[in-house]
C-alpha cells in the first residue's frame, strides 16, 4: 500500500506485495515437485497402469517444466516490471514530494485567506450587526414619526373642531357684547342727558347752598355776637371762629354729667338768644346748633358705673346741655349732640391749665 503524507516526511516507495510474490512462486514450485514425485511413486507401485503412468508422467513433467520455465520468465518479467515500477514510484514520490509543498504552501495561503475571510466576516457580521440596530432605530424612529404625524393630524382635527366651536361660541358673544355695547350707548346717553340734569339742579344746588353759607355766616356772626352780649365777660366762655366754647368745669363738676347750677344759669341766656334766631333767620336755610363734648386725658376711675370711657362721658354731656336747652324753650330739631371724647384736643399739654381748656362744649351755629 502507498503511504502519502503532507508533513515532509519520506515515503517507502517499495511495495511489500513484490517479495510476498517472489515467495508464493518458490512455494508453488516446491509443491508441484511434491505432488508430482508422490503421484509418480504411486503410479510406478500400479501394475495396472504403471507403463501408462510413467508416459503420463513424463508428458505431465515436460509440461510442468515448461510451466516452471514460463513461470520464471514470467518471474523474470515480473522483477523487471517491478524495478521500472519502483523507479517509477520514487520519481512519482518526488514528484509528490515537491506537490506536498505546493499544496502545503496552497493549505497555507488557503488557511491565511480563510481567516482573512474570518476576520472580514465578523467585521462585517459587527457591521451588520451594527447596521441592523440602526435600522432597528430608524424602524422606531419611523413608527415614532407616524405616531407623532398620527396625533399631530388628530390634533389638527381636534383643533379645527375646538376653534370652529369656540368662534361659534365667540360670535354668539361677540353678538351679546354687541348688543349689551349698544344698550350701554343708549344708557350712557341717558345718563349723560341725566347727568346734565342733575349737574344743573346740583350747580343750583350748591349756589343755593353757596348763597346759603353766606347768609349763614352773616347769622353767625351775629348769633355768637348776641351770646357775647348774653353773657357779658363771664370766665370761661369764648368763642372761636365759628364755634362757641363754654369750659365743662362751669358746666359739671370733675367726672360728672350733671349740670350745676352756674351751669343751668348760663345755658339760660344761651336759650333766650337760640330762641331769639329761631324766629329771626328765615325758614328757608335749614340751620342746627351742634352740641360738641370734650373731655381731657385724664382716665375714666374704673369701676364708674354710669359710663366706660371719657367717649360715653362727652356724649352724656353734650346730650345733659341740649336736654337742659329744651327745657328752656329751645326747639329740640334745631339742637344735634356729639361726644367726642379726648381724640380733639385744643392744647396737648399735661398741666392743669391745658387739661382745663380741653374739657369743653362747643356750640356751633351751622346747615345740615
Amino acid at each position: 500500500m502507498l503511504n502519502r503524507t503532507f508533513n515532509g516526511n519520506k515515503t517507502n516507495t517499495w511495495p511489500a506485495f513484490v517479495d510476498l510474490f517472489s515467495n508464493l512462486v518458490i512455494i508453488l514450485i516446491f509443491l508441484l515437485i511434491v505432488f508430482v514425485f508422490l503421484w509418480t511413486t504411486t503410479s510406478v507401485f500400479n501394475k495396472r497402469t504403471g507403463v501408462q503412468t510413467i508416459s503420463e508422467l513424463k508428458q505431465i513433467n515436460a509440461e510442468q517444466n515448461e510451466k516452471i520455465r514460463q513461470m520464471t520468465a514470467d518471474e523474470e518479467e515480473a522483477k523487471r516490471l517491478l524495478i521500472l515500477a519502483r523507479a517509477g514510484l520514487e520519481s512519482a514520490q518526488a514528484d509528490l514530494e515537491s506537490k506536498d509543498l505546493s499544496i502545503v504552501d496552497l493549505i497555507g495561503a488557503y488557511e491565511k485567506r480563510v481567516n482573512e475571510l474570518q476576520a472580514q466576516d465578523e467585521e462585517t457580521q459587527a457591521q451588520i450587526v451594527e447596521l441592523r440596530a440602526q435600522l432597528d432605530a430608524a424602524l422606531v424612529a419611523k413608527q415614532q414619526l407616524a405616531d407623532l404625524e398620527r396625533q399631530r393630524s388628530e390634533l389638527q382635527e381636534k383643533m379645527s373642531a375646538e376653534m370652529a366651536a369656540q368662534s361659534a361660541e365667540y360670535m354668539a358673544e361677540l353678538k351679546k357684547l354687541n348688543a349689551a355695547l349698544d344698550a350701554a350707548e343708549e344708557s350712557a346717553r341717558e345718563q349723560q342727558v341725566k347727568y346734565v340734569e342733575m349737574s344743573n339742579r346740583l350747580n343750583k344746588a350748591l349756589a343755593d347752598k353757596v348763597a346759603e353759607l353766606n347768609e349763614m355766616k352773616q347769622y353767625q356772626s351775629e348769633f355768637y355776637r348776641a351770646i357775647k352780649t348774653a353773657l357779658g365777660n363771664t370766665r370761661g366762655i369764648e368763642s372761636d371762629g365759628d364755634r362757641f366754647i363754654v369750659s365743662s368745669d362751669i358746666l359739671f363738676s370733675t367726672g360728672s354729667y350733671k349740670l350745676s347750677a352756674e351751669g343751668k344759669n348760663q345755658l339760660r341766656l344761651i336759650s333766650n338768644v337760640i330762641k331769639e334766631f329761631e324766629e329771626k333767620i328765615p325758614s328757608n336755610i335749614d340751620w342746627i346748633i351742634r352740641i360738641d363734648g370734650h373731655t381731657d386725658k385724664t382716665p375714666v376711675i374704673p369701676g364708674t358705673r354710669a359710663y366706660r370711657n371719657n367717649m360715653q362721658l362727652s356724649m352724656l354731656r353734650a346730650t345733659a346741655v341740649m336736654n337742659e336747652l329744651v327745657r328752656d324753650g329751645v326747639s329740640e330739631r334745631r339742637l344735634l349732640p356729639t361726644g367726642f371724647g379726648d381724640l380733639h384736643p385744643v392744647e396737648l399739654g399735661t398741666d392743669p391749665a391745658s387739661m382745663q381748656k380741653n374739657r369743653r362744649i362747643e356750640l356751633q351755629l351751622t346747615n345740615k
